[in-house]
């Protein structure tokens, strides 16, 4: 099992950090799938028990000059590795500017992401800042746990299907509601057309769900991705399905419903 990755852009260094820090902000602990082709940082909260789960995908090409990866087996050629984000995003501040950064998987005297930042200085002889992260290896038979979440069948995109979407917030003292029109509704499924349940919605019917506004605030106030197009999702009154897209990145964040 081995993975080392390469990065010499500083723009790509630059956009690397934000999505981890983005990340670092929603978690204290994820997991980190490694493919071939993609990263994965996955935190799998139950939310039916009132936690919140998060699905953020990465197309290495677009982050690494280098990436090189053996999984466990010619079959399941992947790595699952539990780490604190917060410890790779302390890595990554120390590294901007960077002439490179090189991530390793080591074993020192436990499993490690090693990272090591190519740092200039004046005198011209490059200095290497090295960062030993402890990470957890998950072994395979528990991989399925951290499979990208299979939501149903979109009722509603936005808050009903004219594109109307209101936000309210109330306590014992005051009620406030903030209106949003004209939002649009993107298909959604395989074929790109909306589902079969909403092809057949009333389109003036509100779909809503009451929601803890600090986690939709730790979301809000985290995230880091920039994106060109954020999407929200109502599945069944019970959980707020939030998509932020970015050219080079995919964040999905889901929020149960406060009962």
């Amino acid at each position: 099992m081995k993975f080392r990755a390469k990065i010499i852009d500083v723009g790509c260094l630059n956009h690397f950090t934000r999505v981890v820090n983005t990340v670092s902000k929603l978690s204290k602990a994820c997991v980190l799938r490694l493919t071939c082709d993609h990263l994965f940082f996955v935190l799998s909260g139950k939310v039916a028990s009132g936690g919140v789960s998060m699905w953020c995908e990465l197309a290495q090409v677009n982050f690494f000059d280098e990436f090189q990866l053996e999984g466990v087996s010619a079959d399941a050629n992947e790595i699952f590795l539990e780490l604190a984000p917060e410890n790779l995003s302390r890595a990554l501040k120390t590294a901007q500017n960077a002439r490179s950064v090189k991530i390793k998987l080591t074993k020192k005297n436990c499993p490690c992401l090693t990272l090591a930042a190519e740092l200039p200085s004046l005198s011209g002889v490059s200095r290497v800042v090295t960062h030993d992260i402890p990470v957890d290896v998950i072994p395979r038979r528990l991989w399925h746990d951290f499979r990208e979440p299979q939501m149903p069948d979109y009722d509603v995109m936005e808050a009903n299907m004219n594109g109307e979407m209101n936000l309210k917030i109330e306590t014992d003292l005051v009620s406030v509601t903030t209106h949003f029109k004209e939002l649009g509704n993107p298909p959604w499924g395989e074929d790109g057309s909306q589902s079969t349940s909403a092809s057949h919605r009333d389109s003036e019917v509100m779909a809503q769900t009451r929601l803890d506004i600090r986690k939709l605030q730790q979301f809000l106030t985290g995230q880091q991705v920039n994106p060109s197009k954020a999407m929200c999702n109502i599945v069944h009154n019970r959980i707020l399905h939030l998509i932020f897209l970015h050219e080079d990145v995919s964040l999905q964040y889901f929020i149960p419903a406060v009962v």
